[in-house]
């Protein structure tokens, strides 16, 4: 399980997020903004190959499912709490950033929902630019002052603009995955009641023994 190379490619992202923290931390800028965005790039490249490595060697696996979702918002919600932590995400640019942080914990639940009832979320081609998108502007703040201008836009702010547009499509996957999971849980609702039923007229129950 472990040894499977799409695997060993989910653990080395996660394995990467302390490395990037303390690398933005600890160490002094310019230095420090480049190399915590190499160490970044590297593990949105691992999120590309081990699913890609998993389909084209059919090594497949219940646990790279499990794990690959989580390193992914393990990852990102790593880089915008540091983000915040060095200030690079300030003042109203945090409003963005919880959006994004709360939709990750919402299709979370979902997704743990979904899995126990059997269902399937597929993700929308609207949540594939979100990702990307996402991970783009994550990119541009890493580097931030560090980085170059383009045109009269600094790289800094580039990165916000990203996010602000990241947030506006967490807003809309979020609210087509939430009124996708509603229904779900109307459904496994609605066969609870019917088991109920059905129990409560095969059982009437200790008070109808009694009389």
């Amino acid at each position: 399980m472990l040894t499977k190379i799409p695997n060993m490619l989910t653990i080395a992202r996660i394995a990467a997020i302390p490395v990037l923290i303390l690398v933005l931390i600890f160490m002094d800028a310019p230095l420090a903004n480049w190399l915590a965005f190499s160490v970044y790039t590297v593990a949105c490249i691992t999120d590309f190959f081990d699913g890609y490595l998993a389909r084209s060697l059919g090594q497949t696996s219940a646990f790279g499912r499990f794990l690959d979702p989580i390193a992914d918002k393990l990852l990102v919600a790593s880089v915008l709490l540091v983000l915040v932590g060095v200030d690079r995400i300030n003042d109203i640019t945090v409003l963005p950033a919880a959006v994004i942080l709360c939709r990750e914990i919402l299709v979370s639940g979902l997704r743990e929902f979904l899995a126990e009832v059997k269902a399937a979320m597929p993700v929308t081609v609207l949540a594939k630019w979100k990702t990307a998108i996402q991970m783009l502007a994550l990119g541009f703040l890493l580097v931030g002052p560090a980085g170059p201008m383009f045109g009269p836009l600094s790289t800094t702010e580039i990165g916000v603009i990203g996010l602000w547009g990241a947030a506006v499509l967490t807003l809309i996957t979020g609210a087509e995955y939430l009124i996708a999971g509603i229904r779900h849980i109307a459904v496994a609702d609605a066969r609870e009641d019917k088991i109920a039923a059905a129990k409560a007229e095969v059982d009437p129950g200790d008070t109808h023994r009694a009389g």
